[in-house]
């Protein structure tokens, strides 16, 4: 059996969807971590058959809780402080995102104006259907 060992203070991502973790992983910038990333891929689970986790060093400031939700909103964000668990988020799709996904529009002024941001709306909650800010251009997952 594989032991990972345990986190004084941190955060456990759970039930992240079989190999989604180094999607996770770059999206949220935690290469760039100067702490302690464990990714545990293709766990057994009674839930989801397979399942992906990874626990990150430190506090709830390294992860975007908006980025995490648009990628996966199903997954668990264990707080950890003093080996326990003491808080379980859970996560929905973000309202607004901006620089995760970007607008394929030609037309677009996001295609011009380089230093703009990326931004896009909700727009479909059960299609999980965003749209561009600017030129309203769809984007599903």
């Amino acid at each position: 059996m594989l032991n990972i060992s345990g986190l004084q203070e941190g955060i456990v991502l759970d039930h992240i969807e079989a190999g989604k973790s180094l999607d996770i992983y770059f999206n949220l910038g935690l290469d760039k971590l100067d702490c302690q990333v464990a990714i545990i891929k293709n766990a057994r689970s009674n839930k989801m058959g397979k399942k992906d986790i990874i626990k990150i060093e430190g506090g709830l400031d390294h992860i975007n809780l908006d980025i995490l939700g648009y990628i996966d909103h199903n997954i668990t964000v264990n707080i950890i402080r003093d080996n326990q668990i003491v808080e379980k988020k859970t996560l929905s799709l973000p309202k607004k995102i901006t620089n995760v996904i970007q607008c394929k529009n030609p037309r677009c002024i996001t295609s011009i104006e380089q230093e703009l941001p990326h931004v896009f709306y909700l727009a479909d909650e059960a299609k999980e259907t965003y749209r561009c800010l600017y030129c309203e251009e769809k984007y599903s997952k």
